[in-house]
This record gives structure tokens, sequence and C-alpha cells, in this order.
């Protein structure tokens, strides 16, 4: 922890060997507080990176930042403190100091920038904090005795247990969503910032939730505008799109958030269209369904059907409709999260797959891209997560594209591959060659004796002639 700018996200992703947590010369970058686990020799410790404290910064969400900060170092078994050695000694370290001594934990006092020659690293001994260390956390100088110091005070080291299953989800979408104030009514707690500012969150938060004997890590992302609109934000907005796009990447399931008042546009499409290419399972959530009471009666299929239809390639996705204010539903979206993250898991036995196709081939004929008479002589499942599928058929290597649709929803309807992409692979069975081995040979050796028999016949009719 520190003030805005003296480089405690460098030093956190240089620990962590990691870089989520955004950088730049930016005061008030980081915002919400990130945590990620580390590891020193054989230690194993969590770390977390808080936004800037009591300094200088023009972000209008700071007082949120500061809040946020002190409820994380609460929680700290040893607080380390970064000043900024090459700006000195200021106002905004002295109260920081005044306030993480009543918490009585270990405070290291890391002089930051050292490796500059303007750095005062001795202003700070001021402060009366020990031990004083100083290091470069763009550079790596000193971090290693810092680390030292930190697990020597650690406090003893629980018996590690295999971590359990987790389910990675996604909470993805526009800014100003309530992407954030869905993840706190999930968790129950204020764990992330939430205002009517958009692009609010800027860092992916993972937040760790336990429900009905499932673990969940819950992933808050920053809001994803037109790439137009995010070029001209600058750099954090770019960075944290990109960031949000990881953790898309490496989720099981994406929760797309639409707002109700809204709907879908070309924005959503565009988002959910980069999870289903990362094959992640996919659930639509239409947030601030509360602001929707009152509306006629069979509002609610209309505005589904009309998402259906602004979503078309995501007609396998379920779609809630919850408010994150009220908390009505949100329950539900658990429910239906653990389903679509079980099917993606789901496998088909070879045998049981090939009846099922036996069954929808003879009630809906196969038809190839280039319109041939194609059968589907067999198939398998060659992978999960997301499900994939390769078919052999006696001529074509590709199937129409309607038909490949066709096959995919009555997979997903018979083995209940709810909200997951499914990948389908057509190759031509090749035919065995036949006449492998010494068939060949004789071959050529029948084809000469008939040369043979032949050229003599020739030879013989030639000499009769003669006589």
């Amino acid at each position: 922890m520190g003030r805005p700018n003296v480089g405690k996200s460098t030093l956190f992703n240089r620990i962590t060997g990691t870089r989520r947590s955004i950088v730049a010369p930016v005061a008030g970058t980081t915002r919400d507080t990130l945590a990620a686990p580390a590891e020193w020799g054989t230690r194993r410790f969590t770390l977390v990176d808080t936004g800037g404290l009591f300094g200088h910064t023009e972000d209008p969400l700071h007082d949120l930042v500061v809040e946020h900060g002190l409820k994380a170092l609460k929680g700290a078994d040893i607080v380390v403190f970064v000043v900024d050695g090459r700006e000195g000694l200021v106002p905004g370290d002295a109260e920081i100091a005044r306030r993480i001594r009543p918490l009585g934990v270990p405070v290291f006092l890391a002089v930051n920038k050292t490796d500059d020659k303007r750095a005062r690293a001795e202003d700070f001994h001021t402060l009366g904090l020990s031990p004083v260390l100083e290091v470069s956390a763009e550079h790596g100088d000193g971090v290693a005795e810092l680390l030292d110091e930190i697990i020597a005070l650690l406090p003893p080291q629980k018996e590690h247990v295999d971590a359990e299953i987790e389910t990675r989800v996604a909470i993805v979408g526009r800014p100003n969503v309530g992407k954030s104030s869905l993840v706190n009514r999930l968790l129950r707690q204020e764990r992330v910032m939430v205002s009517e500012i958009p692009g609010t969150t800027r860092d992916t938060v993972d937040m760790l939730l336990q429900w009905h004997k499932r673990r969940f890590r819950l992933v808050d992302t920053a809001g994803m505008r037109r790439p137009g609109r995010v070029a001209r934000a600058g750099q954090v907005e770019a960075v944290s799109v990109v960031l949000a796009k990881r953790a898309m990447a490496r989720a099981d399931v994406v929760v797309l958030v639409v707002d109700a008042t809204e709907g879908a546009g070309d924005r959503e499409a565009a988002i959910a269209g980069e999870a289903e290419t990362a094959g992640c399972g996919i659930v639509i959530v239409v947030n601030k369904w509360d602001l929707m009471k009152g509306r006629p009666e069979g509002f609610a299929r209309e505005f589904d059907d009309k998402l259906r239809f602004q979503l078309k390639f995501l007609d396998y996705a379920p779609i809630i409709r919850l408010s994150a204010l009220t908390g009505d539903r949100t329950s539900k979206l658990l429910e239906v999260v653990d389903r679509v993250a079980a099917a993606r898991q789901h496998r088909v036995s070879t045998s049981e797959l090939n009846r099922f196709l036996e069954i929808v081939t003879a009630a809906h004929k196969p038809v190839s891209s280039a319109r041939r008479d194609v059968r589907i002589l067999y198939g398998a499942q060659t992978a999960v997560a997301p499900p994939a599928f390769v078919l052999f058929t006696n001529v074509a290597s590709e199937l129409h594209f309607s038909y490949e649709r066709y096959l995919a929803n009555q997979l997903r309807e018979h083995f209940g591959f709810e909200g997951t992409p499914i990948r389908l692979r057509i190759r031509r069975r090749q035919r065995a060659e036949q006449g492998k081995g010494t068939r060949p040979s004789q071959g050529k050796g029948q084809r000469a004796k008939g040369r043979g028999r032949g050229e003599g016949n020739r030879a013989k009719g030639r000499d009769a002639g003669k006589r």
C-alpha cells in the first residue's frame, strides 16, 4: 500500500510474476483491491494490491478507493508500505504511517525507485518505521531481500490442501450495465467499487464464492466499449479491455450482462462472439429488470424474442432476467452457471453417439456443401470444454452449414449441452488401400507375362507371313 503512483502495482506484478495489475504513469490507476497468490522459496502467501491512499490524484472515485484500501489493510498479516524515493518524503506518507500504526502488524517500509540517483531513502527514517528497505520494483533490485524479510515474519504455514475444483466465471458487458453491482450482490458484500461513472472498474478483480459445496471464482471485468472509443480514451482503458478479454479466454462460463433499459446491440454481439470463439459456456443476464415492472403482459416474452434476434448465434445460451439492486433472481444465476459449467465438461460414449447419429440422420438426411449424396458413417467425441466431435462421412469433407447447425442443436437437446458451444469437425473416411503386399508385384508379373505371350504370338505371325 502507499500513495498513488509510487509503484505499488509494479511491485505487485514483480512479486506475483503476473501482469494482473494495470501499470500506467497516471495517479489513481488502480482502484479496486487485487489479490493474487505468490511464492518465495517454500512459502506461499496471498499478495494484495490496493489503490493509492492519501495522495494527490484527480480520480473522482478517490474517496471510494481509500475506503476499500483501508478495509483491505484490516485483514493483512504484514503491510508493505511503498514510498517514492525519487520524490522524497511528503505529507501523504506521514498520514499513511499514522493510519497503519494502530493495525498492530509488522510494517516494512519499501523505498521504491532507488535505482535513480536522485532517490533519498534516508529521508524516510523520520517516519519511525523499521526496517527500511531500498528497492526498484521496475528492475527487481532489492525485491529478494524484501521477500526474505517478509517470509521470516509470516504466520506458521498451514498444511497444504489440494485446491478444490473451481469454476471460473467472467462477468462481462458494456460499461455501466451493473457488472460490479451483480458481483457484490452474489458475494453479499461491497467487494468491488460501484458508481454511476462509466469505467469505474479498470482491473479484472478475482473473488472466491462458496455456494452449495461449489466453488466459483468470480472475475469482475472492465466495461468493453467500441474499439474507436477505447482508443480515444487512452492507455488505461485500452489495457483494461485487454485484461477483460484475457479473463474471458480463461473462463469456464461467461456471464454477458445486458441493461434491460437499453437491450442488446452490436457491442454485446461482439463481446459474445469473442466468448463463443474462446469456447466458453455463456449465460445472458438481463440486469435492472426491476425497472421493467408495470409493463403489459407478454412484454418479457417479446423482450426475450428481440434479444434472441439481436444475438442470433447465441440461441443456445440461457437468459435470466434479474435485478442486482434488489437481489431478485440472483440466486437463480448461480444455479444456471453451475449447470452450464457441468454441461461443458460432459462426455458422450462412442456407442451412444453413434446410436444418436443413426436416428437423427434417418430423420433428416445429411447434406454436403456441394449438394452431393453423403452419409455419416460414424463419429466420436474428441474433447470437452467445449465439447468437440469428429464425424466421418463417405464422400464429403464438409457438411452444409445449416445441417451442421441442425446436428449441434440435436446434440445439445439430446445430451443436455446447455449454454455451451459445440465444435464439429467433418472428415471424409479414407478407403483402405487394396492390394498391398505381393498383389501389386503379381499383377505386374501377370501383365509382363501377358505382354510376353502377345509379343511371341505377334512374332510367330510375322514369321508365318514371311514364309
